[in-house]
């Protein structure tokens, strides 16, 4: 194989390919290895090589290759399998004039790979392709058919010989290949078809490339993205050929406004067919794709920098935008986008961003599952909240126009919310505590508009529920429900800094249970005691669930001494099954928005604050009285200096 000329750039981010190669004794590993690198077959091989260095320019994709040699001895096991651990791809050897190392692999070699949960891509290579008896052919695809079925990482097989120079260049070309251009992010062996990732990526391109939006890259957009992606423009007729294949195998392919996204997806499914995985990978690497398909993280940035106790929302501009985009993808106009309409949003992205936790069910739909607006928003406010830098990037996966850091914007600090006696803020994070059966879980499904339920299920992990509140005057707030179970408290309050994204924090309980009161205002004092010892306090209410139930004896008079006794409001009653939420949630949010009321000070809490307001007294007074004796000193120094002057 020829070496590529010098003058190329590495375009895949990577210092080397590191190759290890194993099989048995007598297999062929270190010829094979010397071989490559010297050019000819040598006299003498030591039985285990170093390292071997193959240079950037040795093949096209000018990336150097360090190849490992391997013991086949059985006390050197554990160092052979570090090596493998440390793999990039592995090359797996066998003599094909020795059968029994070729039903090794099978019985030993990739199964000891699976075992070390190495998952690379792996070639297999016949060596002493020279000795193999002329009796005995049979065709390459019969003999690895079998194990390639059984083991899907083997990217490829081919025999070679080293004394007659037969493909031993083409072993390590394979190997780079399979790391620079894997075959397994793209396509599916078992089905021959593209993954479902790949095609997401790929449709996304077609569409930023069809500049006139009408559903096919016209002769002159084909053009602009073969000089994008490979820096070399269509000939005319080349252009008519690649529309004549797609054409002729795929009639829907092409229309006379030129290829169709399925005939693009079609001329990248026969690449891959053919081997021609670069082809693929170099323009979904050109358009800021990584080896999983997902947009590079040069692209996103990783976090943004904030304060623990600010938050990230959606400036008015990008929230402009996804009202556009829900209304380009109603294509009924019933204002409420059925849920192959949400699919399309996302067609895409990486993957559907909604079907999984915390998002599933995290909003309000109808019966059908059709999402409102204010739903689609509170989606969009939801994943902000929690994952701000995947928000951005299904931002840019559904076409966002402008510059993806201008969609956001990062709260003002909570505490200094506090201080100035007002939140600077449209999403509001309210954390919903209580013990079990208490009826958090309903007060969520309220929120979103369901109906009671008598049935009870216990909740193991968080759940959220997001959704917009009308507030008096005109004004729309967002607010988050997340429900922590009774369980996941003590894990919650071991990090120092979990309050710090709490705007509220709420804490229901069974109006006609004792027990349950009791375990909400233990609750209560946990988290408050939390926020005095870390800084982050919150604001707090209480919920007092089932009103329609007779209330526990004394739950008056209890209710009543707590909320004077922490210098909070008076429990909230409410009614999921009768349907009276008197206003609950309008309330939290205004208590949200005034984040200086409503905070609960526990008795350590209030000893505390008397302790330092005493010790800040006593300061005052040592102040002035110093300051008094200094005066005093100095004076007496003046009266004292006169004195001996007139003397």
């Amino acid at each position: 194989m020829a070496k590529a000329s010098a003058g190329t750039t590495n375009p895949y981010g990577r210092t080397g390919v590191r190759i290890v190669v194993a099989g048995d004794r007598g297999s062929g590993k270190s010829s094979l290895i010397v071989t490559v690198a010297a050019e000819n077959f040598p006299a003498n091989v030591p039985p285990v090589l170093p390292p071997t260095r193959l240079p950037e320019d040795f093949f096209p994709d000018r990336v150097p290759i360090t190849i490992i040699d391997t013991s086949s001895r059985v006390e050197d096991d554990g160092k052979v399998a570090e090596e493998l651990k440390r793999a990039d791809a592995v090359v797996f050897t066998y003599a094909c004039d020795e059968p029994t190392t070729l039903d090794r692999l099978s019985t030993f070699w990739l199964p000891k790979l699976r075992k070390l949960e190495v998952k690379v891509p792996v070639i297999v290579v016949g060596c002493k392709l020279d000795l193999r008896d002329e009796n005995q052919q049979v065709s390459l695809e019969q003999v690895m058919s079998p194990i390639m079925q059984q083991f899907r990482e083997i990217e490829t097989c081919i025999e070679c010989s080293a004394v007659k120079q037969i493909q031993i260049p083409e072993v390590f070309y394979y190997a780079q290949k399979a790391v620079l251009h894997p075959t397994g992010p793209l396509f599916d062996q078992e089905t021959q078809t593209l993954k479902p990732r790949c095609v997401r990526a790929l449709k996304r391109i077609f569409i930023l490339c069809d500049h006139d939006k009408d559903g096919a890259l016209s002769d002159a957009e084909l053009n602009d993205f073969q000089v994008k992606c490979f820096n070399a423009p269509l000939q005319p007729s080349e252009i008519v050929g690649v529309k004549r294949v797609v054409a002729e195998k795929l009639a829907e392919g092409v229309n006379e406004r030129g290829l169709t996204l399925t005939g693009f997806l079609f001329l990248h499914a026969l690449f891959i067919e053919k081997g021609r995985l670069e082809t693929t990978w170099t323009v979904l690497r050109k358009f800021g794709y990584n080896n999983d398909i997902r947009l590079s993280e040069d692209l996103i940035p990783s976090s943004f920098k904030r304060a623990p106790d600010q938050s990230v929302e959606l400036t008015n501009e990008a929230i402009e935008y996804l009202r556009g985009i829900f209304e380009l993808f109603d294509s009924d106009h019933d204002g409420v986008l059925r849920p192959r309409e949400i699919e399309d949003i996302f067609s895409t992205a990486a993957e559907s961003s909604w079907d999984r936790a915390p998002y599933v069910d995290a909003a309000e739909r109808n019966a059908l599952g059709g999402l409102p607006l204010d739903g689609f928003l509170s989606e969009w406010a939801l994943m902000t909240l929690i994952d701000p830098a995947w928000c951005m990037e299904n931002l840019i996966y559904i076409g966002y126009p402008g510059d993806p850091l201008s969609a956001f914007r990062v709260t003002r600090r909570r505490r200094v919310d506090r201080k100035k006696q007002q939140a600077d803020r449209n999403v509001f994070q309210c954390f919903v505590f209580g013990p079990k059966k208490a009826g958090k879980s309903a007060l969520l499904n309220s929120f979103l508009g369901r109906s009671f339920s008598d049935n009870y299920a216990s909740t193991i992990d968080e759940q959220y529920a997001v959704n917009v509140v009308d507030q008096p005057g005109g004004t729309t707030k967002t607010l988050v429900l997340r429900e922590i179970p009774e369980d996941g408290v003590s894990k919650l309050l071991s990090d120092k800094e979990s309050l710090a994204s709490c705007d509220i924090a709420v804490f229901v309980h069974d109006s006609s249970n004792a027990f349950s009161w009791e375990r909400a205002t233990e609750l209560l004092v946990e988290v408050a005691s939390h926020g005095e010892d870390t800084g982050f306090e919150v604001p707090c209410l209480i919920v007092a669930a089932k009103d329609d139930q007779e209330s526990f004896p004394m739950a008056i008079q209890e209710s009543t001494r707590v909320s004077q006794d922490m210098g909070i409001e008076a429990p909230i009653p409410i009614s999921m099954k009768l349907g009276e939420t008197n206003n609950v949630f309008r309330r939290i949010v205004s208590a949200a928005e005034h984040p200086h009321l409503s905070i609960p000070e526990t008795e350590a809490g209030r000893s505390r604050k008397q302790y330092n307001r005493l010790i800040n007294r006593s300061l005052v007074f040592f102040s002035v009285g110093a300051a008094v004796a200094v005066v005093g000193l100095a004076s007496y120094r003046v009266y004292a200096a006169r004195k001996n002057s007139s003397n």
